[in-house]
Order: C-alpha cells, then sequence, then structure tokens
C-alpha cells in the first residue's frame, strides 16, 4: 500500500510562529510567502509587518502529494547502499577543499566534466552516468542520483530576491551561495547537498534554524532541509528552482553565528609604491573566485596566506593592522555576505618599496582578541613577479582571445584613428566599423578586418588596445595562464 496523501491547508501565522520561537521542527513542510508578502519591502516597518503579521505573509502547507509505493520505500532512498553512499560523500566535502579551478565532478568510480553550455547566462551541464554520489568542488555543490541524469546549474544573486535590510535585522541569514539547478529526468536526482559557511563544531547554531530557499512564481517557498552536515545541507527527492541555505532567526535576538571564513591578500607591483588588498569573506570557493577575477583585472596578485583557524562571527567587525604603522583604509571590516556578482569589500595600505618585512593582523572589534596575521617579506613580492606569464606575440593574444575581445572591447574611437594612422585601416573600412550598429558588432567587424591583414596588422591592433585599455589585456593574459 502506498502512503496516505496528505491534504493542503493552511494555518495560523501566530501558531506557526509560536512553534517556530519554541524550536520545532516541520519536517517534510514548505511554507511560501504570498506576492502580497514577498519579503522585498525596503524599510524596517514593512520587514516587521511582512515578518510577522497575516495577510501580508501567508504560510501555507505545501507539502508534495506524492505517493510512495513499497518498492519505492525500499529503493535507494532508503536502503544500506544509500547510507554508505551518503556517508561517503559527507567524508568527501569534510576532505576535498573547494577549489573554482576545478572543472570536473568528483566520484569514485572516475571524474565527470563540467560543460560550460552558455557563457554569457553562465549556465553549466553536467552528465552523470550512473548512480551514485557526485562532488563539484568548485562550489562545494554535491548530487547523489539513483541513475544516469543530466543536470544544468547557474548562479543567482541573494540581493535580487531577499531585502538586505531583511539580513542585517538578523531575520533571515544568507548561508550559502544560491544556484539555478534543473534535472533530466527529475526523479533520477535522491540528495542535493546544498553548500553552506556555518560552523557547527561550537554548537552555537540550533540545525532548526536552517531553512532551503526556493525562489519561485508564487514567491519565497521554505523547506527543512532532511539533515544538515557541517560543509552542507541535504534535500531529499528535491524540486528543482533557484535555492540556496538561509538561516531564520527570530527577530530582536541577539546572536553570534559563527562562520567559517577566509582571507584574501593581494598585492599590485609598483616601481615606487607597492599596493595591498585585503578582504575578509565568507569561505566559499565563488566568491574566491570573483575577488580573483576583479583583482586580475587590475594586475592584482594573490599571495598565498591560511584562513582563520577559529570561526568568525558573521555581521561582527575586525580592526586591521600591520607592524609598519602603515595607513589603512578602511581599518575595518566587517564580516557580511555578500553574492560573488557584487562588490566585495576590502582594507587597503600602499608600502612604499617594502626593505623590510611587514606583518599584517586582523583583530577582533568587540573582544580585542587576534583573529589572523600573516607576515609578507620582500622576497614573496619578487617570487610573484618573476612568476609572472613570459611575453607572447601580440598577434598570437589577439588570436587565442578573440571571443573575449568580441564580446569586451570597448569604446573603439581611439582605436581605430590608431589604426588609420599606422596604415592598417582605410578611411572606408573605419567607417564600415562605426556604421555598425551594436558595440559587439562593431567589435566583430574590427577583429575580421584585421585578422584577414595577417600578424603585423594584428600587433598593431594589441598595441593599441595595450595603451587604451591596458586593464582588459592584463585581465585576459592571467586568464590564459
Amino acid at each position: 500500500m502506498g502512503r496516505r496523501r496528505s491534504s493542503k491547508k493552511s494555518f495560523g501565522c501566530g501558531r506557526w510562529l509560536q512553534k517556530w520561537l519554541c524550536g520545532c521542527r516541520y519536517r517534510q513542510k514548505k511554507y511560501f510567502l504570498s506576492p502580497r508578502g514577498r519579503v522585498t519591502q525596503q524599510n524596517e516597518k514593512d520587514v516587521t509587518i511582512a515578518a510577522f503579521f497575516p495577510p501580508q505573509i501567508i504560510f501555507h502547507d505545501v507539502s508534495e502529494d506524492r505517493e510512495y509505493s513499497e518498492e519505492e520505500d525500499s529503493g535507494v532512498g532508503h536502503s544500506e547502499e544509500h547510507q554508505t553512499l551518503s556517508s561517503r560523500a559527507a567524508k568527501l566535502h569534510f576532505d576535498v577543499r573547494q577549489d573554482y579551478k576545478n572543472p570536473q565532478f568528483l566520484r569514485p568510480a572516475g571524474n565527470v566534466d563540467v560543460e560550460l553550455t552558455d557563457e554569457n547566462a553562465n549556465i553549466y551541464s553536467i552528465r552523470f552516468p550512473a548512480a551514485g554520489w557526485y562532488l563539484w568542488s568548485a562550489t562545494g555543490l554535491g548530487f547523489v542520483v539513483r541513475a544516469a541524469a543530466t543536470v544544468r546549474i547557474a548562479f543567482g544573486s541573494w540581493s535580487q530576491h531577499l531585502a538586505l535590510d531583511l539580513q542585517h535585522h538578523e531575520q533571515w541569514l544568507v548561508a550559502g551561495p544560491l544556484f539555478d539547478i534543473t534535472a533530466e529526468p527529475e526523479e533520477a536526482v535522491y540528495e542535493i547537498h546544498l553548500p553552506h559557511f556555518i560552523s557547527l563544531q561550537a554548537g552555537e547554531v540550533d540545525i532548526s534554524w536552517f531553512l532551503v530557499a526556493h525562489f519561485k512564481d508564487e514567491g519565497m517557498v521554505l523547506e527543512h532541509p532532511a539533515r544538515v552536515e557541517p560543509f552542507y545541507a541535504v534535500l531529499e527527492n528535491p524540486s528543482f528552482s533557484l535555492m540556496g541555505i538561509l538561516l531564520r532567526i527570530a527577530s530582536g535576538t541577539r546572536l553570534s553565528i559563527p562562520i567559517t571564513s577566509n582571507t584574501l591578500m593581494y598585492y599590485h607591483s609598483h616601481p615606487e609604491d607597492i599596493k595591498f588588498h585585503l578582504y575578509l569573506v565568507p569561505s566559499n570557493a565563488l566568491i574566491t573566485k570573483a575577488v580573483d577575477d576583479e583583482e586580475s583585472r587590475f594586475c592584482g596578485v594573490r599571495l598565498q596566506t591560511s584562513p582563520p583557524m577559529e570561526p568568525l562571527n558573521f555581521g561582527a567587525y575586525y580592526i586591521v593592522s600591520n607592524s609598519a604603522h602603515l595607513e589603512i583604509i578602511p581599518t575595518e571590516l566587517k564580516l557580511s555576505y555578500r553574492s560573488p556578482g557584487e562588490i566585495q569589500p576590502f582594507s587597503k595600505f600602499y608600502a612604499g618599496q617594502m626593505k623590510e618585512p611587514i606583518q599584517v593582523e586582523i583583530t577582533d572589534k568587540r573582544h580585542g582578541t587576534l583573529v589572523w596575521k600573516t607576515v609578507v617579506k620582500p622576497v614573496d613580492i619578487q617570487l610573484g613577479a618573476a612568476s609572472a606569464p613570459p611575453a607572447s606575440s601580440g598577434a598570437a593574444f589577439v588570436k587565442e582571445n578573440l571571443r573575449q575581445l568580441q564580446a569586451r572591447l570597448g569604446d573603439l574611437k581611439g582605436v581605430l584613428d590608431d589604426l588609420q594612422d599606422s596604415e592598417v585601416l582605410t578611411e572606408n573600412e573605419k567607417e564600415l566599423v562605426e556604421q555598425a550598429k551594436t558595440r559587439q558588432s562593431k567589435n566583430e567587424a574590427l577583429l575580421s578586418m584585421v585578422e584577414k591583414k595577417g600578424d603585423p596588422a594584428l600587433e598593431v591592433l594589441f598595441e593599441s588596445i595595450s595603451k587604451r585599455d591596458p586593464y582588459l589585456v592584463s585581465y585576459l593574459r592571467q586568464h590564459t595562464l
């Protein structure tokens, strides 16, 4: 006999809130915010209303009305084999360091390549060839599948779906990245492991605070995960949508939420003055990649440093200092989450020609305790400069980065003038480029014309782009290492 179908019902906000604050968990239930009460209000008064009072917010029990046969009950979802898979997956998450440069899903039987199917929309596709568990160390995202399946993954921004003032008022706390996931066939996926950076080791976080947020047409749908592990939360028999992990904390409470964090330190070389940038961010490979990409645009080189050894408190302020008493702007950093596509805050300072080692420290503003330190020596900067890629010919650079240049070249007026002055382009050819309707079509027309004229013409084009847009050239060089 299959499981009994549950009937849909709504229930009062007061009873839900009372049970929530008492720490009760509603396993296998989902709650959604109706369109009238979507959590997008922008002032404090509206936030309070949206969070606690009907009819602005309506909670519904929308548990899946699926029937499960006895055969399914005894299948992979409840078998010893699946329990073994889940335990192995947990160990893999623990053992494998997140590495955004890894283009594969890991699994015991052999890794599976991740294909970038839409570069503009940043959509990835993976074909899981057989039942088993898979981990993408580039994101911390994992899957347990019953059978072969194709999964597509894109990335979202929390700030576009969840008002920042709700996070600041400690009602919703973003605990990991936002993923847009689809699968074919959907029933082949038994578990999704959504990464989070909340530290569970100190026992300060109640597991019942964890929620999976689904963003759908009807609003934000909330679902309790089946279980929470140290680095991820598990959805069983998932529905597919834009989703990520939130912590729900009662309004008015003052809790310190410990998270795993990372320090990213970069230097920018100059003959007379070396500049440093220091970031303090939640531990997440996607954020690290976004910061690396942004810094590389301006020729920043990351130094190898270790992360803080102990969990730090989300929303707390930390003081940056150095042994050389160099001016630091700003001296305070707030540990908060910003989606990878947003600008991450950092402290910067200048060290002149740097003749002596510099010790950099981060201390907790409230308690005055040291949470991180590193020492940068002049030899670290010298080694970084020596490891810079050797210069290649301008023509080879343009050919190698043709697609990127088509998409990223900006105002062409100066470049066209340079090419005409160098007699690479005629007046008519210059006008043909200028008459193209869109920026990208202008770029494509220019690159096509110059490429047909051979390597000497490409060298002139490269020299012009290097002079007019040096940051673009530096960015592309960093990404072709």
